[in-house]
């Protein structure tokens, strides 16, 4: 089959089908024309084990702007091709079979998990920042009271629910619901998830939305009552962990995984787990295991009778 034809077919499925968003069709295909602008492929009986190793080899080399691709990457170029292969089977169009393409292992990746005590700082550190500016203004209220209390939303809604930061950006003002604490949110793949709110969440949300004097839909924004942006949290992150004296690397990630392992030592379970994370795999969400094992078996040889 002509190849630019399925794989114009399969973005479409992939958009109707699957209802995958303008970025990840956009991936997709970048992904299957730098396949097909190596490997040379004019038909799907032409796509062999033998191009397939080839084509691993060539990612494996590849540099762009000085930079190797990550395994990651390399993985996002075989994961597409697996998905388009698999598409063309279930039309029945002759081509390898994408169970014959395996992905290289990814690393553990070395994540800095955030102790309670550390959270509890990083949580602390914008009413650190309003009491001192409030001091040196003498009880006059300050105009930037309000980006405050934002900011304080923002880190307790993180901490609380484990949004990406991608879908905390996207959050609109009537998406949250404070009285029953919780909401939904899209997230990966446009799959929707119900998310909940602790009450210091719905404390701060709240006090921030009450200084809001704007009409604007998106929960948080600007100065400019623009949306918020993923790298402009980034970068509120990292001065409220400077303010708190964090020495680890902190991120809005950070938080994510702060949510997590806070739930996995709490006694919560790893489905509950993935699907408050919105992970599609479980094994996405095992990484949280490799950092409370160590708690795990202190207990175990603290409590356990038989302890050799």
């Amino acid at each position: 089959m002509d190849l630019k034809l399925a794989q114009s077919n399969f973005l479409e499925y992939l958009e109707i089908e699957k209802n995958h968003s303008s970025k990840t069709l956009a991936n997709y295909d970048r992904y299957l024309r730098k396949f097909f602008e190596f490997s040379k492929v004019q038909d799907s009986a032409d796509i062999t084990e033998e191009v397939v190793r080839k084509f691993r080899v060539y990612l494996n080399r590849l540099k762009i702007n000085d930079s190797s691709l990550t395994i990651q990457t390399q993985n996002n170029y075989l994961i597409t091709l697996r998905q388009f292969l698999r598409y063309l089977a279930k039309k029945d169009i002759p081509t390898l079979v994408a169970e014959k393409i395996e992905l290289p292992k990814i690393p553990m990746r070395d994540i800095q998990f955030l102790e309670a005590e550390e959270i509890n700082r990083l949580l602390e550190a914008p009413q650190k920042i309003k009491e001192a500016k409030n001091q040196r203004s003498k009880g006059i209220k300050n105009k930037s009271s309000v980006f405050i209390d934002r900011d304080q939303a923002i880190l307790e809604t993180l901490f609380s629910t484990g949004l990406r930061v991608s879908e905390l950006c996207s959050l609109d003002i009537e998406k949250i619901n404070l009285k029953s604490g919780e909401f939904s949110v899209r997230g990966k793949g446009q799959k929707i998830r119900t998310v909940f709110i602790s009450d210091s969440a719905k404390t701060a949300l709240k006090k921030y939305l009450e200084g809001r004097t704007d009409l604007k839909e998106p929960l948080f924004v600007n100065q400019n009552g623009q949306r918020l942006t993923p790298r402009s949290i980034e970068r509120l992150i990292k001065k409220y962990a400077i303010v708190a004296g964090l020495t680890k690397k902190v991120v809005v990630h950070s938080l994510r995984h702060a949510f997590a392992t806070d739930l996995l030592r709490s006694g919560a379970d790893l489905r509950s787990i993935q699907e408050m994370l919105g992970h599609a795999s479980i094994s996405t969400t095992q990484i949280y295991t490799h950092f409370t094992n160590p708690e795990l078996k202190k207990i175990h040889q603290a409590f356990h009778r038989r302890k050799g």
